[in-house]
């Protein structure tokens, strides 16, 4: 079992940045694949970011590349997600999540644990 807590969201202008932390508490956690998603009001979940279990190597949303930069911390039991040029169509709940396996899917479908969530609002 893995517990995951996010935090850092907030209320945000369009250009500016936020840092969001998730914390993984349970079981090894460089053993997981992590991942950032969000969802909007009215619209389904999606992929923002991903990274190996080394850090070594990640991944990101078409959408967010250039922007968007996810890094992790073994020793801390933590993964971040750097947002900076935030826009408002960034505005959304934002989930990390946790799985043995490389996190790459759009919607998350299988992933196997997923945060609370937090709220990233960017105003115009």
């Amino acid at each position: 079992q893995v517990q995951l807590v996010e935090s850092g969201g907030g209320l945000v202008q369009a250009g500016g940045s936020l840092r969001l932390s998730c914390v993984a508490s349970g079981r090894t956690f460089s053993s997981y694949g992590m991942g950032w998603f969000r969802q909007a009001p009215g619209k389904e979940r999606r992929f923002v970011a991903g990274i190996n279990r080394s850090g070594g190597s990640t991944w990101l949303a078409d959408s967010v590349k250039g922007r968007f930069t996810i890094s992790r911390d073994n020793a801390r039991n933590t993964v971040y997600l750097q947002m900076t040029s935030l826009k408002p169509e960034d505005t959304a709940v934002y989930y990390c999540a946790a799985d043995p396996q490389l996190i790459t899917g759009v919607s998350g479908a299988g992933v196997d644990y997923w945060g609370q969530g937090t709220q990233v609002t960017v105003s115009s």
